[in-house]
């Protein structure tokens, strides 16, 4: 699913309205395909579409199709060769194939479904959405998968009729601390794909001119992560060196479930947060889930080296690298 994919929540709305509605997935890509696989459009009745399987070189056909099986009640499995020349056109150097499975919702895709998976992507709960092919039998799953969704990889299992696409919540970022490194940090972690917050009582620091664009907390940390909610898509940087602010929003993180859990500072402060939080009662094995001192070792010098490797460390843990 793409970061800011809200198809599924578009092909809702138009179906509530009587408008009729479809949703298109990319199920299978060959080649320099244009979009990743669990790529969405949604199709209105009227041929309105929100977002895209191809970047623009086969919605066209896409929406023909689509228009056609929301009169029918029918899933449809398209298949598209993607020319260089059309590839181009959206800045590929080459084309491809892709294979799109258009749903109408309420004969295929029951509306009742469709509001389970919008409500929990509204909550950041990650869901599974399974259809068989053969069959046609389709299901949301909880739990399951967890390889697909540790990965973000939609796709076809082994026997090559049962489809996955992966409903992840977006990925987010905490940044305790509205440091130098923080003001790296957080442009590149939204190019990579997360939604980034700051969080610093210091008004100074935690500026607009200082961080143009992006949404500031001028809470204390933990009076700001329980506002947040903490969750196993949610990564926290604590970059302020200063107990007061680090500790109580670390505390929240060794009790929740966030995938990545880093903390600026040598080795002897990190020894000495160790300590803190053993006499806070936290076990070993909670206190390891603490990345600290901070980062991949590159070598870093300066706050953007130091921002790349935070980055590239925050990537190694989301997909399980060791």
């Amino acid at each position: 699913m793409d970061r800011f994919d809200n198809s599924p929540e578009t092909a809702l709305a138009w179906h509530r309205e009587g408008l009729g509605a479809a949703l298109a997935t990319v199920v299978e890509t060959w080649g320099s395909a244009p979009r990743r696989v669990g790529a969405q459009l949604a199709i209105g009745g009227d041929g309105r579409i929100e977002g895209s399987v191809s970047g623009g070189c086969v919605e066209g056909a896409v929406i023909v199709e689509a228009l056609e099986a929301i009169e029918e009640g029918e899933a449809r499995l398209l298949e598209f060769g993607v020319s260089d020349e059309d590839a181009f056109a959206v800045g590929l150097a080459c084309g491809g194939t892709i294979r799109v499975l258009v749903e109408p919702i309420g004969r295929v895709v029951t509306e009742a479904m469709l509001a389970e998976l919008v409500e929990a992507r509204e909550r950041r709960e990650p869901l599974a959405y399974e259809v068989n092919l053969d069959t046609g039998a389709r299901a949301l799953w909880r739990g399951a998968y967890p390889e697909r969704m540790r990965m973000d990889r939609s796709g076809f299992e082994e026997d090559g009729k049962t489809f996955i696409a992966v409903h992840n919540p977006p990925l987010r970022l905490i940044v305790v601390g509205a440091v130098h490194i923080a003001q790296a940090l957080v442009p590149m972690a939204r190019i990579a794909g997360y939604d980034p917050i700051v969080v610093d009582p210091r008004e100074a620091f935690a500026s607009e001119g200082r961080f143009p664009g992006e949404r500031i907390l001028h809470d204390w940390p933990d009076e700001a992560v329980a506002q947040l909610g903490l969750d196993t898509r949610t990564a926290l940087v604590l970059l302020t060196h200063d107990p007061k602010l680090d500790d109580p929003a670390l505390e929240a993180a060794l009790k929740a479930d966030v995938f990545y859990i880093g903390a600026l500072g040598s080795t002897r402060t990190h020894a000495k947060r160790v300590a803190r939080m053993q006499e806070a009662g936290f076990s070993v094995e909670q206190i390891a889930r603490i990345h600290g001192p901070i980062g991949l070792d590159i070598g870093a010098a300066g706050p953007a080296e130091i921002a790349v490797a935070v980055l590239a460390q925050m990537t190694a843990v989301l997909r399980g690298r060791a």
